[in-house]
């Protein structure tokens, strides 16, 4: 046990919290960081340092008390500013985070920095042509920075200018010296405006300079799947499985592949990254590939209506952009709650002002906490995330009222069961449907063939299901 002695030098003492901190030692850094309050009293520093400790320990309450206190106590402190300006950032208090680095740039107009948070910040608010003001400022202080061009990158293609926005990553990747995360950004901006030969060039360059990780390797091997190159992707997720054998994305398309036992259902962490990035051209990108089921859907419920049936409240599960909230909102049966578990994506269906409540979350989880019960649940197009599905239906039955429809769509498999497809989703196939809804305390209602959108030009088969409780919950 370490003896601290009233000569102790307390400028090294708070030298020794931060490197803990920094090292993410927190539980160790809070005994000498009480010392060191015993040996200099209140600072801004240790106050700081203090609500480092408690964000670090997961006591985010705490954390934001000690922010407030640090700022209090020296409100025209730039960098206290900074520091409260990310935490507010990571807790989703963009509002706050904004007005903070607004104050550091006040305060330090010169620093680049205070200028990035503030352009991070405006950018969350959905002040997009703000954010890129300022992101521009910040990135031209500190060209070589890797972070600041790819925020940059994101400001200008929410700002309208995709082009522009390319050029800034490829420009970075000069600069930078093939700055890895920079590299991937720019890779994964090929696969989601469908330039996978670009991306996969860019992955190519990354490994023959000998600057790659897992991700780079996945993203080169989602490329390579999307133009049919099946044997070349397997051998990118070989790779990608070697440098991350625990990331959850990675393992899914390696799964995907091939070239490991399927999992039964696509992983959360997965699909948070996929539709993340997929989120400002998801609905141009679908309704390219003519994608059918919202309209599928909206057939059903008029059909639900001519039944007499109750208005809602309605669920949309996976509810990703609000196609299915467009498709039906005109139909006045109730209001709509969504849950999806991208915050982009969620983003997306507020601006369409359809939806009474969204929620971002699993959306097993949010059945297994949302107790209330839904006279229709819809699921365009995401059980197709789900291998084996009787989690996901029993989770469904205990949420239906007793006389509730449950109306979804999956892709078509061969064979009597489920299998996991080269593009990441799930086939099911109708006998496994019908003996999976049964075993869930369901009943099959209709079950329609159904074409779900094209996929290099080629319609991609699939079901349309309504299904109802079986028996009423008890």
């Amino acid at each position: 046990m370490q003896t601290l002695h009233a000569s102790a030098d307390p400028a090294v003492l708070i030298q020794r919290v931060g490197a803990l901190v920094e090292a993410g030692r927190c539980a160790a850094a809070g005994p000498l960081l009480a010392a060191a309050r015993q040996l200099t009293g209140q600072s801004p520093e240790l106050d700081l340092l203090a609500a480092r400790i408690a964000e670090g320990q997961g006591q985010i309450d705490l954390a934001r008390v000690q922010y407030d206190v640090a700022v209090d106590a020296a409100p025209d402190h730039a960098e206290l500013r900074k520091q409260r300006s990310a935490f507010s950032h990571r807790v989703g208090d963009f509002d706050r985070a904004a007005r903070d680095a607004a104050e550091a740039v006040t305060l330090n107009p010169d620093d680049p920095d205070a200028k990035a948070l503030l352009g991070s910040a405006l950018l969350s608010l959905g002040r997009v042509s703000d954010a890129r003001i300022c992101l521009a400022e910040a990135s031209a202080a500190v060209p070589a920075n890797p972070a600041m061009r790819e925020a940059l990158a994101v400001a200008t293609e929410a700002d309208g200018d995709p082009d522009a926005a390319f050029a800034i990553l490829r420009a970075g990747l000069s600069r930078t010296g093939g700055a890895l995360s920079l590299r991937n950004a720019a890779i994964l901006f090929c696969i989601r405006h469908r330039q996978f030969a670009a991306g996969i060039a860019l992955a190519e360059d990354g490994r023959m300079a000998g600057t790659v990780d897992a991700c780079l390797f996945g993203l080169k091997g989602h490329a390579q799947t999307s133009l049919g190159q099946h044997e070349a992707a397997a051998e990118s997720y070989a790779e990608a499985l070697k440098l991350g054998p625990d990331d959850p994305y990675v393992r899914h398309l390696v799964a995907a592949s091939g070239l490991l036992p399927s999992a039964k259902r696509a992983p959360p962490d997965y699909l948070r990254t996929v539709f993340d990035g997929y989120a400002a051209r998801f609905d141009e990108h679908l309704i390219g590939l003519q994608y059918r089921i919202p309209g599928a859907i909206r057939r059903v419920l008029l059909q639900y209506i001519d039944a007499g049936n109750p208005n809602g409240p309605i669920l949309d599960l996976g509810c990703g952009t609000g196609l299915v909230g467009v498709a039906v909102a005109d139909l006045r049966i109730g209001s709509i709650t969504g849950v999806d578990v991208s915050a982009r994506m969620l983003a997306e269906a507020a601006a369409k002002g359809l939806y009474a409540a969204l929620h971002e979350a699993d959306v097993l989880d949010w059945l297994a906490e949302d107790h209330r019960a839904w006279n229709l649940i819809l699921a365009g197009d995401m059980a197709c995330y789900f291998g084996a599905l009787d989690p996901l239906l029993t989770a469904v039955r205990q949420r239906l009222s007793p006389d509730g429809w449950f109306v979804f769509s999956v892709e078509a498999a061969d064979g009597d069961s489920w299998s996991l497809q080269r593009q990441g989703r799930y086939g099911h196939a109708k006998t496994y449907l019908i003996d999976a809804l049964r075993a869930a305390g369901l009943t099959v209602r209709t079950i329609q063939d159904q074409v779900i959108r094209l996929e290099a030009g080629a319609p991609v088969p699939g079901y349309l299901i309504v299904a109802q409780p079986a028996h009423p919950v008890h």
